[in-house]
């Protein structure tokens, strides 16, 4: 036990350390990989089911579920951008670990090109794309799985390129009696390999914790999940929330600590999780904070999907609602080869 928390608190300092400041570049690598995690509020590392492309997310939740099953997933973003991912596990033999593939892929789509005359050039393109390879291993006598995922990333924006490395590091308590998941996972720690230009950008290092748990007698399981816990201040004032009296004295907008708290959490639920027809639901406060309209209901944050099962086939969509003018379809398949 005392090695699993050397572990965690290694991998917060970790985090915390790697946290430099600025913008950071492949943004892609914070999509929802799958409808499940998109129809869960759109991150969740305590998904321990039979889909291997949520081990692109959290390596340490492969199972023996995912013995031979491949996924492939898509979504559509707004202006005709297109996100895709496919993933593939296999157990090895003697209990010595299960090791997975995948790619996660995104095209922003054709663009004009013109020059700073306004002048027409060539058209361009723009693709980002990750390669991933992972290994997870169940430690002896115990209900602690550990994974590790190493992902090459390459970016091509108009003439600009470049090429990067990360990493993902995970833990995860399961508990198959008592239904309980508990994980913690440090995604994209790693560094920019090539440059687009001259100057180095730090990656979209993220520090997660889920906590998971299906009830006893009702056919619900319910996933909590932290994110960017690497950084607490995740809240800004937004001048559109700012009030102003009759006497015109103005208030400015200042987010509470309980504001801040829970732009960090992303809830989500699931109806009938091990059955051959299920139902997903999930929130993200922070996105309905930063997409949602001043005094306007846009149901920002919200999603919602299910799951279908054609015997060795699992059909899974998901709507998602990111603004009141963009909402994304995430569309699914896992089949048992």
């Amino acid at each position: 036990m005392q090695k699993i928390y050397f572990l965690v608190i290694s991998l917060v300092a970790l985090v915390v350390n790697a946290q430099v400041g600025g913008q950071d570049t492949y943004q892609f690598l914070n999509m929802p990989v799958n409808p499940l995690h998109g129809a869960l509020g759109g991150k969740n590392v305590t998904m321990h089911n039979y889909d291997p492309s949520g081990v692109l997310i959290n390596p340490s939740l492969v199972n023996e579920e995912m013995q031979s099953v491949a996924a492939i997933n898509y979504m559509n973003l707004a202006a005709g951008i297109n996100f895709g991912s496919a993933a593939y596990a296999y157990k090895l033999k003697a209990d010595r670990g299960t090791i997975q593939a995948g790619i996660s892929y995104l095209g922003y789509g054709d663009f004009e090109g013109f020059d700073e005359l306004g002048n027409p050039t060539n058209d361009f393109t723009g693709t980002e794309a990750a390669f991933s390879v992972g290994y997870a291993y169940r430690i002896p006598e115990t209900k602690f799985n550990a994974g590790l995922n190493v992902r090459l990333i390459t970016s091509r924006l108009e003439q600009y390129s470049s090429f990067g490395l990360a990493t993902d590091f995970s833990v995860a308590y399961i508990d198959p009696e008592k239904k309980w998941v508990i994980s913690a996972v440090l995604r994209n720690f790693g560094a920019q390999l090539k440059a687009y230009d001259e100057v180095n950008e730090s990656l979209p290092t993220e520090l997660l914790i889920g906590i998971s748990k299906q009830l006893e007698n009702v056919p619900i399981r319910w996933h909590l999940t932290f994110e960017n816990l690497q950084q607490w201040d995740l809240a800004f004032r937004n001048p559109n929330r700012d009030e102003t009296d009759i006497e015109g004295n103005v208030t400015e907008d200042n987010p509470n600590f309980i504001n801040n708290f829970f732009r960090h959490t992303v809830f989500g639920a699931e109806l009938f999780p091990d059955g051959g027809f299920s139902v997903r639901v999930g929130y993200s406060f922070r996105r309905s904070q930063e997409l949602g309209l001043v005094d306007q209901n846009t149901f920002a944050g919200l999603s919602g999907g299910f799951m279908i099962k054609f015997n060795k086939l699992r059909f899974q969509y998901t709507f998602m609602r990111l603004h009141q003018s963009a909402t994304s379809n995430l569309i699914g398949l896992n089949l048992k080869l």
